[in-house]
């Protein structure tokens, strides 16, 4: 529960809001140490063993997400859920929090204010949030499944002679992308210059190279919106701008860069974090016993143990307040670890046939939610189904202990995943991905196990 601080009161020892000066970090209890990193090489490879040592704090941990740019982590499930459904004491507008921070830090994308329905309160949001919404209600179900397929089966056309393929760079990063730019209304033939781009900022290795593909991906945006300004579309854009809430030329390209964005990166981590799983565990092969979990699995068990987005829901307090614990000052960046909190209910009710999915807190909750959860989910699904249909012998190149995972506190992603099958190419006998596309593939048996071996997923 939250309380406002009452100016006459005796903060407590070590209350940030009153012993640290304006732009400094004072940590949550008197006898904490240095903010906890949550990047690099030792967060990436088990961010768990993380969690729990944050987790000796209370329900809010000091954090440190960036170079000298620390925040407060939510790593309980109930604080968690008090703070997203409490609009009134906590805010999403950042830009007081950005005068505390160097312009150039590379959290900054992340937590930068931007109109738009991420960094919007009250009736702003709500105006964001039902254009992104009513939008995407007009994108049929089946329409979309049928995108899916199509951009599904164009990739594996690319690589379906090889019989090897890194699963990240050549599937689950570009699906998303490929959706996205279809959905929004360009033609195919732009999809390299999206994917150059956004490829661009996620790896950028230098300052210089990420401003290029930055600078490349505004590019795009507003060659986009000036097309659908020319001539509307079926499409998200021509939506975006119909719609009766009137966006702005600044809103419209806010929210479309955002969409966009936030479509994209959390999507190729869930697509690719459930294909690890799968081909890391034999229970998700059909055997002629039956019983075999689903892709639905899949990804039920990523969102529980290793969301595509690990630690964000970026919020503000408008005053200083006493939360779960802890003093808050006001205007302290403090976000929540949906995968701290997600891993605090018991393994054997959350995942497994059946399970339904449970109340994980990956999609966020409360009026800030992912607006969009379905189309993610039937995106991630209909992805993975038709991959493992199409190759329904595919299998990793690698020991499953040996992949490795992207440095960063805001996602869970790997860096790659390198898989193997028996290469199928136009012209053998029967259905191939490069015809009979609106037709699914029949999934086979799979065939025995390889030397590459599974571990199941208790022993990862």
């Amino acid at each position: 529960m939250t309380s406002p601080h009452q100016p006459g009161a005796a903060p407590p020892p070590g209350c940030p809001a009153h012993a640290a000066p304006p732009q400094q970090y004072a940590p949550a209890q008197p006898d904490a140490q240095t903010p906890v990193k949550l990047y690099g090489p030792d967060f990436a490879a088990d961010p768990h063993r993380i969690y729990a040592h944050l987790r000796q704090y209370g329900a809010l941990a000091p954090v440190e997400i960036a170079p000298e740019v620390t925040a407060m982590l939510v790593t309980d499930y109930r604080a968690a859920l008090d703070l997203l459904h409490d609009d009134a004491t906590w805010s999403k507008d950042s830009r007081e929090w950005m005068t505390t921070v160097p312009p150039d830090s590379p959290v900054m994308p992340m937590l930068m204010w931007r109109p738009n329905i991420f960094y919007a309160d009250g009736p702003a949001h709500v105006r964001y949030r039902d254009v992104v919404v009513d939008s995407f209600k007009l994108v049929e179900p089946h329409e979309l499944r049928a995108r899916v397929q199509r951009a599904t089966d164009s990739l594996i056309q690319r690589f379906g002679a090889h019989g090897e393929v890194d699963l990240i760079a050549d599937y689950a990063r570009l699906i998303p992308l490929l959706m996205f730019n279809n959905l929004f209304g360009l033609p195919d033939s732009y999809s390299d210059r999206l994917i150059s781009a956004i490829g661009g900022m996620l790896d950028g290795n230098s300052p210089e190279e990420a401003a290029a593909a930055n600078e490349a991906y505004t590019g795009y945006i507003m060659e986009l919106v000036g097309a659908k300004k020319a001539q509307r579309g079926p499409d998200l854009t021509s939506w975006f701008m119909d719609h009766p809430h009137a966006l702005n030329d600044e809103e419209l390209i806010h929210n479309v860069i955002l969409t966009m964005g936030a479509g994209n990166e959390p999507l190729a981590n869930l697509i690719g974090n459930a294909l690890a799983r799968m081909l890391s565990d034999d229970r998700y092969y059909n055997t002629l016993s039956g019983g075999a979990l689903t892709a639905h699995d899949a990804i039920n068990e990523v969102l529980w143990n290793d969301p595509p987005l690990t630690n964000y829901s970026a919020h503000y307090p408008v005053r200083d307040v006493f939360f779960h614990g802890t003093w808050v000052r006001k205007g302290q960046l403090v976000m929540v670890s949906y995968a701290a909190a997600n891993s605090q209910f018991d393994t054997t009710a959350r995942t497994g046939p059946g399970s339904g999915g449970g109340s994980h807190l990956s999609w966020a909750a409360g009026p800030h939610a992912c607006p969009v959860k379905r189309h993610a989910l039937l995106i991630a699904t209909t992805a993975i189904e038709r991959l493992t249909a199409w190759l329904s012998d595919i299998e990793l190149a690698v020991d499953p202990a040996t992949l490795q995972w992207r440095n960063g506190a805001f996602h869970r992603a790997l860096v790659a995943l390198p898989a193997r099958f028996t290469p199928i190419t136009p012209d053998q006998a029967g259905a191939t991905p490069w015809h009979n596309r609106d037709s699914a593939p029949t999934s086979s048996t799979r065939s025995a196990a390889t030397s590459t071996g599974r571990q199941p997923a208790s022993a990862r």
